[in-house]
C-alpha cells in the first residue's frame, strides 16, 4: 500500500483509529435506530391530526358557506375584515438526538363576542358559529405544521446518519483492517527477515571463533 508507513507507531495510530471508529459507528447506529423510532412515533400523531384537520376545516367552510347564504357573500367578506387579529405564534425548539424540531404555540384563539371585533347585534349566530370553528380548525393547522416540519427534519438527519453510518461501515472501518492487517503482516515478515539473518550472523561468527 502506497504511503503507508511500516512501523510500530503507524500499526498503533491506525488501531486507535480503528477504535474510535468502531465507537462512532456504535453510537451512531444507536442514534439513527431512536431517531427512526421517533419518527414513526410523530407519523402516527400526525396521519391521526391530519384527519382531524381535515375535518375541522371542512367543517368550518360548511359553517362560512351557511353564513354566506344567511348574510350574503358581500357582508360576511364586511364582517371578516373586521375580525381582530390573533396573537402572533410564538416559536420554541426541542432537542430529539441533536436534532432542533420546532414547537409553535398561538395564543388561545377561543374569544368571546365581544373580542372579535365585528359587530354582534348584525350577525347572527351563524356567523359567531364559523367565528369558532375557524379558530378551532386554526389551532389545528398550526399543530399539523409543527408536527410535519418535525417530521422532515427528522427525515434529513435520518438520511444523513445512515450515510455515515455506510461510509464507516463500507469504507472507513474496512480500509483502516486492511491498513492494519498489511502493516502487521509486512512488520511479522520484516522480524522473520531480521530474524534469520541474525541467524546467519551468529552462524558466521562462529565458524570464525573455531
Amino acid at each position: 500500500m502506497i504511503g503507508v508507513a511500516l512501523t510500530r507507531m503507524e500499526l498503533q495510530r491506525l488501531k486507535k483509529r480503528l477504535k474510535l471508529a468502531k465507537k462512532g459507528h456504535k453510537l451512531l447506529k444507536e442514534k439513527r435506530d431512536i431517531l427512526i423510532m421517533e419518527f414513526f412515533n410523530i407519523l402516527e400523531k400526525a396521519r391521526n391530526l391530519r384527519e382531524e384537520t381535515e375535518r375541522k376545516v371542512q367543517e368550518a367552510f360548511k359553517s362560512l358557506i351557511l353564513s354566506e347564504a344567511y348574510h350574503g357573500v358581500s357582508f360576511i367578506e364586511r364582517i371578516s375584515q373586521e375580525v381582530g387579529k390573533l396573537e402572533k405564534i410564538s416559536v420554541a425548539y426541542k432537542n430529539i438526538m441533536g436534532v432542533k424540531v420546532p414547537s409553535f404555540k398561538l395564543e388561545d384563539t377561543r374569544r368571546n363576542l365581544l373580542e372579535r371585533g365585528y359587530e354582534i347585534y348584525s350577525t347572527s349566530l351563524t356567523v359567531d358559529d364559523t367565528t369558532r370553528k375557524f379558530e378551532e380548525a386554526l389551532r389545528y393547522v398550526i399543530k399539523l405544521a409543527e408536527i410535519e416540519k418535525s417530521l422532515f427534519l427528522l427525515a434529513e438527519e435520518i438520511k444523513k446518519t445512515k450515510r455515515r453510518v455506510n461510509i464507516l461501515e463500507k469504507r472507513v472501518i474496512p480500509n483502516l483492517e486492511l491498513m492494519i492487517k498489511f502493516i502487521q503482516m509486512k512488520l511479522d515478515e520484516m522480524e522473520r527477515e531480521n530474524f534469520m539473518r541474525l541467524k546467519r550472523i551468529k552462524s558466521i561468527i562462529e565458524k570464525k571463533g573455531r
